[in-house]
């Protein structure tokens, strides 16, 4: 490839420092502004923000000295760029902040849900703050100097920045002491290197727990009285993406739930917190017995979880699935695809959650003893809302019609996420006519349970994946809903005098074992939902 015609040639140092520079100029836009909230512009503070840009750009110039005495520079380079300027896209749109959750949801989203992420903002970003330099940067001249002279101004590169680092550190001491140890979240939204970071934490982590050998078995006391003889039938819905505060079950001022609202034995809990903010987070989380203080990923991808404790007591599982698959927790039991028409037969561009019920009473017919029966919904997954619901439930609007959210006001995106919970609504009580209908011949009863919140444009930020220490409750606190058959041994009364009190994902597995009247020693009542009734 012929070189643009250049009065200057680039060296390995030339090009580590101008890359430096301009990542800091063009990748950074939401680092600075979280900079400048909490130290404003001022002639006090205007040596500090300086010297964070120039310490900033020497910290890059280090790292890419080093990666680039492995790896060609102009390599090194050029995934440099293209990688701050997909994730600042991220950051400056959606105040998202790519820590080792975030690295995990990425790797485990699914093509749909990243198609609705790829949009003309994205591309044009990419385009010019990307591809565009890398383009520029392989078509300059480039000299090679002898390998121990290019090693030395290696050296003096990275000295050089190591040294103006320190000089930073020292000339504001006072400043970074408080930078540091009280403003921690700040270096978060560095980019690349908190990304970078973060991935690196993953790899280290991963390499250090095995992920096969012996499965941990939990609860293995676990059993159901033999004189429990009635079968139970449960429904248990993972909702995505679902706030609590946008049901109006929860008193939102939209009627968001018309038709849970005409149900009897129902109770909607307001105060749950999730265990991430992330589905491959909370969704493993909610079925784990670790729960919201000892979760650990890496530990539950080779630990059982309820729906082994409950396959082991003879309860029959079945996970059916809408979204992207079950993030481990259905390893072990029946697992069935929905996201594809192949199977589901409502599909309308996009395969609906209401498709999860075909063929659900055969199977339940066909089945003895107690069933449970897993939903995983595509529910409220951003950012293309308007995906997520039929066009008949199209009833707050304008609604946001487009998946570069920038492109909508809040309140159209909030129309559009408030007709997905209306559609939420509206599976959850075609559910409920599914398990009314075998009432008579079950104990019968649904439980729903979002795996996190959602943020809308508070305080600047967009969709979900905070770290939990910086997340708004917009995206934790998660609604949770159980309705109870005639014909359960659920107390609806002690339901309803819990359902203000403060729990977690953790009643998620407490209950489940808590329905099915498992006898176990881990049984924690504390964490339950409800209580049963002892009718002997």
């Amino acid at each position: 490839m012929p070189s643009l015609r250049s009065p200057f040639t680039l060296s390995a140092t030339t090009i580590v420092v101008f890359t430096a520079i301009f990542l800091v100029l063009t990748g950074n836009h939401a680092f600075f502004v979280k900079m400048l909230e909490v130290y404003p512009w001022s002639v006090g503070n205007f040596g500090f923000l300086l010297s964070v840009s120039v310490g900033f750009t020497c910290v890059l110039i280090v790292l890419m000295t080093l990666l680039g005495s492995i790896v060609p520079v102009r390599v090194v380079a050029s995934a440099f760029i293209l990688i701050t300027a997909m994730l600042g896209y991220f950051s400056d749109q959606f105040g998202a902040v790519i820590d080792t959750g975030m690295i995990q949801n990425i790797l485990e989203t699914d093509t749909a849900e990243a198609a609705d992420l790829f949009n003309s903002g994205l591309i044009l970003r990419v385009l010019f703050l990307g591809a565009l330099p890398v383009f520029v940067l392989w078509r300059l001249p480039f000299s090679r100097a002898a390998r121990g002279r290019e090693l030395f101004r290696k050296i003096q590169a990275a000295g050089g920045a190591v040294a103006i680092i320190v000089i930073c550190l020292f000339s504001f001491s006072d400043a970074y002491s408080g930078f540091f140890r009280l403003h921690k979240p700040l270096r978060y939204y560095s980019n690349p290197t908190f990304a970078l970071y973060s991935a690196g934490r993953m790899l280290m982590s991963a390499g250090g727990v095995a992920e096969s050998g012996p499965l941990i078995l939990v609860a293995e006391d676990a059993a159901i009285p033999v004189t429990d003889t009635d079968r139970e039938l449960i429904i248990m819905v993972v909702g995505e993406t679902a706030r609590a505060d946008r049901f109006s079950l929860n008193g939102y001022g939209r009627e968001t739930n018309p038709e849970l609202a005409k149900e009897q034995g129902l109770v909607s809990y307001t105060n749950i917190s999730a265990c991430g903010t992330s589905t491959s987070v909370s969704v493993p989380c909610m079925f784990a017995l670790d729960g919201y203080e000892e979760f650990d990923l890496r530990r539950a991808k080779n630990t059982e979880n309820v729906l082994d404790v409950l396959t082991r007591a003879g309860v029959s599982v079945l996970w059916r699935d809408n979204n992207s698959g079950s993030k481990g927790v259905a390893t072990r039991v029946v697992f069935e695809d929905f996201s594809h028409p192949d199977r589901n037969p409502v599909c309308d561009g996009e395969c609906r959650d209401i498709g999860m019920l075909n063929g659900l009473q055969e199977f339940i017919d066909g089945t003895r003893g107690d069933i449970l029966i897993v939903l995983h919904q595509m529910g409220n997954h951003g950012p293309a809302y308007f995906k997520r619901y039929p066009a008949e439930y199209e009833r707050f609007v304008p609604a946001c019609q487009y998946e570069e959210l920038s492109r909508c006001t809040d309140e159209e995106i909030g129309n559009a996420y408030d007709n997905a919970i209306l559609y939420t609504d509206h599976f959850l009580a075609q559910v409920i006519r599914l398990l009314q209908e075998n009432t008579p011949q079950y104990e019968t009863a649904m439980l729903y349970v979002s795996d996190h919140g959602e943020s809308l444009g508070e305080k600047g930020l967009y969709l979900h994946g905070m770290p939990n220490m910086l997340a708004p409750d917009e995206q934790t606190e998660v609604p949770v809903i159980v309705w109870v058959g005639d014909t359960s041994d659920i107390e609806l009364t002690s339901a309803l005098d819990v359902r203000h009190v403060e729990n977690s994902h953790d009643a998620a597995f407490h209950s489940l074992l808590s329905a099915f009247e498992v006898d176990t020693e881990v049984l924690s009542a504390k964490k339950t939902l409800f209580v049963i009734n002892e009718r002997g």
